[in-house]
């Protein structure tokens, strides 16, 4: 650069107190670490937490009450262990898992603070005189004020303005979503620009050119820290599943508490109506004792009424089912970092998504070209290949990196993919003279000694300088091809060899291969609908939404800028995001890092669930806004660090296979529900029963253990284990607002456990106690089954049809780990009955004939409603 640096006249003194002041404040801090032990103890504000921390403290109380004052023997206390134990696997499982995930996060944060920065300040010399000189200094040294030198491949250290550049181009994609952003030291004339001309972001990088810029912003000061700011945030906002929880241990407590007060009031009112002497209780010290026993036993009824309803297991199967789902996932390109970001896919109603790198592979790429006439191949390569000065290296592992200007690349790899070698065309040729790319003549000429001239650039430019056209072409139809390629938002140059005008190309960040596909899935199948949020130009974002099958020929006004976006009021932007079909609003152009958190609170307010994808650090206040996060693998350490999935693979197609899993994980969550509260209506029953007739409990509290505690676990495993369901993404998204248990599922739950608790009456009252337990126990087997086909259009007395006749068609449907489990769980029953022996509180071993017509005598619990699903299948 011809540039002195004496002439400098605002550069900073060495020893200057500016220069002392600000070492080392060149820094953004990451975000203070919350502590394990607080992080456990958030995973006490759960609804279902709380409540079973109720039902402990409730427990521990009557346990207590039973052993002091009424002599009974210590096992009691076994009841309170169990929902104890219960707590501490709900709580536990996801911590653990949750702080593994962190571990794996926990490098995104690194910053390379100390990398060297080229500054210019004033240094004393010995005659007392001050020079400006070029010094190295730390990257966390750098203080507004400070004049920095920029070179290709140069990282900005601060946000500054360009004093002085020659062909600058920065990579500002983290930011605005531009690859290929041109600088220069005057502001620019087009306003349609999410940043100025004359203006450079900390944490961009410079791909092409040199520069001189002043630091006007450092650290905590920066763009870049505005948006670490606004991750630190975070989003207060509930998640779908969260709510429905809340709701439904809200139901459950009300209900269990009604009814457990209806429970004392029904049994004090008897007393005193039939049993007690009013006038008596006043004056009769032993009647009032008496009465004084009976309330205090009422109230113990009351307090095991609600331990019974509550299920215990719940939120350690819903636990359960997230982490089994977060490995599973993991399979799938999709590393989950928050547990609850598994099953929030499945609640998406909007994605919001970045376009670089997350619907384009973020490599230029030649995507048309025409070359002219008779013009040999071998000299066309000979002319891209030495007519440059990028690099493409290839390491052992096949990872290919693209030094230099990534319009050369594009080419490189262009020639490359036509046969070529570029580096064995640079050694056989010897380069006499070149003049770089300049914005003054915008074109790039290399002259070799075998008296061939390489021009390329502008084609309006090398057209007007070359002498003819190559073939029987004319600049008309050069110009139709050149806008049919702008057209496409491509970037376009043309080549001249000898004076002789002889092709043109068009350069492109491609769509990834797999995302029409997957947008189509999500959009057309899943209901799921997309925006594309990025930082880049209205015709390059708008081009990208029609190839990937967005944007429409019938969309009316489909895209807008991120200024337009920013001038609405909140209530004209929301009415606008609120419409639907061809009015929709799918493209947001030129937008800011604050746009795109604005679009996704606004998003909410409307009632929608929000997953946004992005990889830049520009993306990652909507990601930290939004319901769920979702970052490239290959993107910024601040789009990953507030984020709550990384898309390994970079691939669109893995969020619907997120969207499948969350979908899929709720259904199983919802049959686990069903399966555990139809055993919970049922044992309200028995203990209602036994409040009005003065019975005991049929099942021991160790028996109540193993099927409140041990059965759930597994039963949580069984439908964990199930495959996903393909049908999920040919519906749309559930409603937000909509209740967990549904009136058809109430209906399902009251039905059942009504039944249940007639056949487990008939039990009682006609055959020998000894079987009731594992009656008990095998209806609940038969059930899972029950609960493993409730709401789809499969059956089990089908898959055996289909087992007898074509096995294969079972493939994918059936889960090994299910059928594993089930057969665990009966296993287990078998061992217990047989050596439990007073542990288990059990009398004697059932002999084979036994179990064999127990089985029969409780298979009806599946094969009744089984019959009616298949008829309904077929």
């Amino acid at each position: 650069m011809d540039f002195s640096y004496n002439h400098i006249t605002a550069c900073l003194a060495e020893d200057s107190e500016q220069v002392i002041k600000g070492k080392g404040q060149n820094i953004i801090p990451p975000p203070e670490k919350e502590p394990l032990w607080k992080g456990f103890l958030m995973k006490f504000t759960d609804p279902l937490i709380i409540i079973l921390l109720i039902v402990f403290v409730f427990s521990v109380g009557a346990s207590l009450y039973e052993y002091y004052s009424l002599g009974r023997e210590a096992e009691v206390l076994l009841e309170p262990l169990g929902v104890f134990i219960a707590l501490m696997l709900a709580t536990g499982v996801g911590f653990l898992f949750e702080v593994k995930a962190a571990h794996e996060f926990d490098v995104l944060n690194k910053v390379k603070d100390s990398r060297p920065v080229k500054v210019v300040r004033l240094r004393r010399g010995a005659d007392g005189t001050s020079k400006a000189e070029v010094m190295e200094i730390p990257k966390s040294d750098v203080v507004v004020g400070d004049v920095v030198r920029l070179e290709s491949g140069d990282e900005v250290p601060a946000d500054g303005t360009v004093l002085e550049a020659i062909q600058l181009k920065v990579d500002e994609s983290v930011f605005t979503g531009e690859m290929y952003a041109d600088k220069d030291s005057k502001p620019s004339e087009n306003e349609d620009t999410a940043y100025p001309a004359n203006f450079l972001l900390r944490g961009s990088t410079v791909i092409e050119g040199n520069a001189f810029m002043v630091a006007t912003a450092c650290g905590t000061s920066t763009e870049e820290c505005k948006c670490a700011i606004k991750v630190q945030e975070g989003s207060d906002v509930k998640t779908p599943l969260d709510l429905q929880l809340a709701h439904l241990g809200k139901s459950i407590s009300v209900i269990s508490m009604v009814i457990g007060t209806v429970i004392i009031l029904a049994r004090l009112t008897y007393f005193f109506l039939e049993i007690a002497d009013i006038e008596g209780i006043l004056t009769d010290e032993n009647q009032m004792a008496e009465a004084f026993e009976y309330t205090i036993r009422s109230l113990m009824i009351a307090v095991t009424l609600v331990v019974v309803a509550v299920p215990e297991g719940l939120p350690m199967s819903i636990t359960l089912s997230l982490a089994l789902s977060m490995r599973r996932m993991l399979k799938e390109n999709n590393l989950v970092r928050k547990l609850h970001a598994c099953e929030t896919m499945g609640a998406a109603t909007v994605i919001c998504t970045d376009k670089t790198g997350t619907l384009t592979k973020n490599q230029m790429t030649v995507m048309e070209h025409q070359f002219f006439g008779t013009t040999p191949m071998d000299l066309v390569a000979q002319a891209i290949a030495v007519n440059s000065t990028a690099e493409i290296t290839r390491e052992a592992d096949g990872t290919v990196t693209r030094i230099g200007n990534p319009t050369e690349c594009a080419l490189l790899m262009w020639i490359e993919s036509q046969g070529y070698d570029y580096k064995a065309l640079r050694r056989a040729s010897v380069i006499r003279q070149q003049k770089p790319f300049s914005t003054n003549t915008k074109y790039m000429e290399t002259v070799t000694a075998d008296g061939h001239t390489f021009l390329k650039g502008a084609s309006e430019i090398l057209l007007d300088q070359c002498s003819s056209i190559a073939g029987d072409m004319t600049r008309e139809q050069i110009f139709d091809s050149l806008h049919s390629y702008q057209s496409k938002a491509m970037r376009t140059l043309g080549f001249a060899i000898d004076g002789v005008f002889v092709g043109i190309v068009g350069i492109a960040d491609p769509v990834r291969d797999d995302v029409a596909e997957a947008i189509d899935v999500c959009y057309n199948h899943a209901g799921v609908r997309v925006i594309i949020v990025t930082g880049d130009t209205p015709g390059t974002a708008c081009e990208i939404g029609r190839q990937i099958g967005l944007v429409t020929d019938t969309d009316t006004h489909p895209a807008i800028t991120g200024s337009e976006f920013a001038a609405m009021t909140d209530r004209e932007a929301r009415q606008l995001l609120a419409l639907r079909g061809k009015n929709a609003v799918k493209v947001i152009s030129r937008a800011r890092p604050e746009d795109k958190a604005r679009l996704v609170t606004l998003l909410q307010r409307n009632g929608e669930v929000v997953a946004v994808t992005g990889d830049g650090t520009n993306d990652a206040p909507a990601l930290s806004k939004a319901h769920v996060g979702l970052s490239m693998g290959d993107g910024t350490s601040r789009a990953k660090e507030a984020s709550d999935i990384t898309i390994i693979d970079n691939s669109f197609s893995s969020i619907n296979k997120a969207i499948l899993w969350g979908r899929s994980l709720y259904q199983n969550i919802r049959r686990f529900i069903l399966f555990q509260t139809t055993i919970n209506v049922c044992a309200c029953f028995m203990v209602l029963i036994g409040a009005f007739t003065g019975a005991e409990s049929p099942l021991g509290v160790t028996q109540m253990l193993w099927v409140n505690l041990i059965m759930d676990t597994f039963a949580a495993m069984a439908l964990s284990s199930l495959p996903a369901d393909e049908n999920v993404l040919n519906a749309p998204p559930r409603l937000p607002k909509s209740n967990i248990i549904d009136v058809k599922m109430a209906l399902t739950i009251s039905l059942s456990g009504c039944f249940i608790f007639f056949v487990l009456c008939y039990v009682w009252l006609y055959l020998p106690h000894e079987y009731f337990f594992t009656v008990f126990v095998c209806i609940q087997f038969w059930n899972i089954f029950n609960a493993r086909y409730y709401n789809t259009r499969d059956s089990f007395i089908g898959n055996l049809i289909r087992l007898m006749t074509n096995p294969k068609s079972l493939r994918g449907k059936v889960s090994a780990n299910f059928l594993i489990i089930t057969l665990v769980i009966i296993v287990g029953q078998v061992l217990m009955v047989t050596y439990g022996g007073k542990m288990f509180e059990i009398e004697r071993a059932l002999t084979f004939d036994e179990w064999k017509w127990i089985l029969i005598f409780t298979s009806p619990v599946l094969f009744a409603p089984d019959v009616v699903r298949y008829f309904q299948s077929k």
